[in-house]
């Protein structure tokens, strides 16, 4: 009787291209170069995230020389948290690994995860132990983010982890199942909890380009994380409300002996407006955070699509849902 054949593993590694022109050759050609003696088949699923330069002429120029390459073509720039989950819905690997194509990631940690993989682990995460190819404000934000969100947050997000790891297939199908459209993937990984084990590596500079992320883009992509995550800095408002009753409770106590005790004060002008300009900016700041808040629930009820695709090249088919 014969043996059946071994179906060989496919891994669906999933790159977020926006305006990379100038380092997609190198990724290929590094990736092909790392995994051309790994036991597993694989992918590359290429999504171009409304890209304004030659990016997508480029990678349809590849695809013709590598049938591994495929294209998600989106109608316009999403942002790399929904292009990411544009990938994630069209992998059809065993397993998953987000990406970026710049190479700080390097693609040889790939190996080890695939080997972990192999023993058993449904998650793999990848720890990075030397980012000295960040700048010191960089790696510092980071860090005071990571202790926050640590500090307010049910979830633990592992810090010096990035969106570069490996999901099996199991973890792939429940991550498909989250459709919140403001998005942050590093707290949506960190709550699909699953038996996950740790790799650690040095972050690379980056290949070719210019990073697309600058310190605006960052501090937004933090406030997201910090929402989406807790809803702390909507319930810390009673008791910094109560906290300031009870403030002036003690105070209005305080001015009503002095008066008996003392007899009648002159008003203060600077004093009474110490008090306005506070509790104004106080309730102002209190505006903003519920303003947060109702903004997404605002987005979310509309139930649009995360992404729109213009055109998907080399899959099989394109059912995928959005």
């Amino acid at each position: 009787m014969e043996e059946p054949i071994r179906r060989r593993q496919l891994v669906s590694l999933i790159a977020p291209m926006y305006n990379e022109e100038e380092v997609i050759g190198v990724f290929f050609s590094t990736i092909d170069s790392t995994l051309k003696d790994v036991d597993v088949d694989y992918e590359i699923i290429c999504v171009n995230d409304g890209s304004t330069d030659s990016t997508l002429d480029i990678l349809k120029s590849y695809i013709e020389q590598n049938n591994r390459i495929k294209i998600i073509d989106l109608s316009r720039n999403h942002g790399k948290e929904l292009a990411l989950t544009a990938g994630l819905d069209y992998a059809s690997g065993d397993a998953a690994i987000p990406i970026d194509c710049d190479l700080q990631d390097p693609p040889e940690v790939i190996i080890e995860m695939i080997k972990k993989w192999q023993e058993g682990y449904q998650v793999v995460l990848a720890k990075r132990i030397d980012r000295t190819s960040d700048s010191w404000l960089k790696r510092w934000t980071s860090s005071l983010f990571y202790k926050l969100i640590d500090n307010i947050s049910d979830i633990h997000i592992p810090a010096n982890v990035g969106d570069f790891r490996l999901l099996d297939r199991v973890a792939l199908e429940v991550i498909k199942t989250y459709r919140e459209r403001t998005r942050f993937m590093k707290g949506l990984f960190a709550s699909l909890g699953f038996k996950e084990t740790t790799i650690e590596y040095i972050r690379a500079p980056r290949a070719a380009g210019e990073t697309k992320w600058n310190y605006w883009k960052l501090y937004k992509l933090a406030l997201e994380g910090i929402i989406s995550l807790t809803s702390l800095p909507l319930k810390i408002w009673s008791y910094i409300g109560a906290g300031v009753a009870i403030s002036g409770f003690i105070y209005g106590v305080y001015l009503i002996v002095k008066t008996l005790v003392f007899g009648v004060d002159s008003p203060g002008y600077a004093s009474l407006m110490v008090v306005l300009l506070f509790m104004s900016g106080l309730i102002l700041l209190c505006l903003g955070v519920i303003g947060e808040y109702l903004s997404r629930l605002f987005v979310e009820i509309k139930a649009r699509p995360l992404y729109i695709v213009m055109e998907t090249v080399g899959f099989d088919e394109s059912s995928n849902d959005s």
